[in-house]
């Protein structure tokens, strides 16, 4: 086995964008923080663009110990070539042994190239990561039906364990990347959870200025000009209050989903759907909610005829407060619900609108 004892540190690339900061960025400087804390070492934030150095500070608020930011014009948009470039020049000079990316549509991009130019291996889309095999364990005992006494586990290894859905979400798989540094994994959007913002470390975070090469002819690709769609993609993993569609809409799939608007518009949320109301092409694919989908941690999440797969549940289970109605009493979303309603959604949901409308108008 080769030695790695030089490579320390866990990295957490910080996507920024316009000139603001993800957040995203905030979820997995959390998540490094607690890796970091397991292997005795540091969190380093990477910061890329032009004149961005003012929100490297923000980071350390949420765990980092120092970030390191790259500014140049070159760096104001992104691209694959120029960010992968001065990356990697970093890599080889400070050799990071863990390096986590966000699953985004640049994360997505970089990741991979990143991966590829340093030799190393890549998970992609993780949704858990553990170093310590304890920790990793609890893990399996809560999230899988494991025979865990069968099995045989190092207790001292301090590989990253990155666990990630394969399959189409019908499994898990935990990865390893024992002979290659540094381990990497880009992270799924909304999986992490935020750790509270501490201004005093916020303060103490050490911003580090790089000095970097790159020019022009670098970067293979000239960007003319980014446009953003008009179209407006529903965010649910910002959202509070989630109303889900499920296969129970099936008998009026537009009464179904005109319904779970109107609850959502009620309770100030948004709508989300299950894979089998995406697949089927009731409903677009940025209102999935499930380990295909997105990973939602809202205030309240109203599940309608949903049945609870667990591809659909991991996606949604650590929502504050679960109501579901199925008419179908053993359903498995009623052992993760807080409050359950056996009946025709189609009928019960008109009845928790005029609720819902009478106790706002009562105010």
């Amino acid at each position: 086995m080769p030695d790695y004892s030089e490579y320390k540190g866990v990295w957490v690339f910080c996507e920024q964008r316009d000139g603001e900061l993800m957040n995203t960025d905030f979820e997995l400087v959390s998540e490094a923080r607690k890796l970091a804390d397991d292997l005795g070492t540091e969190v380093c934030g990477i910061l890329l663009g032009d004149d961005v150095k003012g929100l490297a500070s923000e980071l350390g608020g949420y765990g980092a110990d120092a970030v390191k930011v790259c500014e140049s014009p070159l760096l104001k948009d992104y691209t694959t070539d120029g960010y992968t470039k001065v990356i990697c020049d970093l890599v080889d000079k400070y050799k990071p042994e863990v390096f986590i990316i966000g699953a985004t549509t640049i994360g997505r991009d970089l990741g991979p190239r990143l991966a590829a130019r340093l030799h190393t291996g890549l998970t992609a889309d993780a949704t858990h990561l553990d170093i310590d095999t304890e920790k990793y364990l609890d893990y399996l005992r809560s999230e899988s039906n494991l025979d865990l006494e069968k099995m045989k586990f190092d207790m001292e290894d301090r590989n990253l364990k990155m666990t990630r859905p394969a399959f189409g979400g019908h499994l898990m798989a935990t990865i390893i990347c024992p002979r290659f540094r540094p381990q990497m994994s880009t992270v799924r959007p909304g999986v992490m959870q935020k750790s509270e913002f501490d201004a005093a470390k916020a303060e103490a975070c050490r911003i580090e200025v790089e000095d970097f090469e790159l020019s022009a002819d670098d970067i293979k690709v000239e960007v003319v000009s980014i446009e953003k769609a008009a179209k407006k993609l529903v965010d649910l993993i910002g959202a509070n209050v989630i109303v889900s569609v499920g296969r129970g809409i099936s008998k009026d799939v537009e009464g179904g989903l005109k319904l779970a608007e109107e609850l959502a518009d009620a309770l100030g949320g948004v709508v989300g759907a299950s894979r089998a109301c995406v697949d089927a092409g009731w409903i677009s694919a940025d209102h999935q909610v499930g380990q295909t989908g997105k990973t939602v941690h809202p205030k309240i999440y109203v599940a309608l005829g949903i049945s609870g797969a667990i591809q659909h549940v991991a996606g949604m289970s650590d929502s504050e407060f679960i109501i579901a109605v199925n008419n179908n009493a053993s359903a498995p979303i009623f052992e993760v619900a807080d409050y359950g309603i056996v009946g025709d959604l189609f009928k019960i949901g008109p009845e928790l609108l005029k609720e819902i409308e009478a106790v706002k108008a009562a105010k």
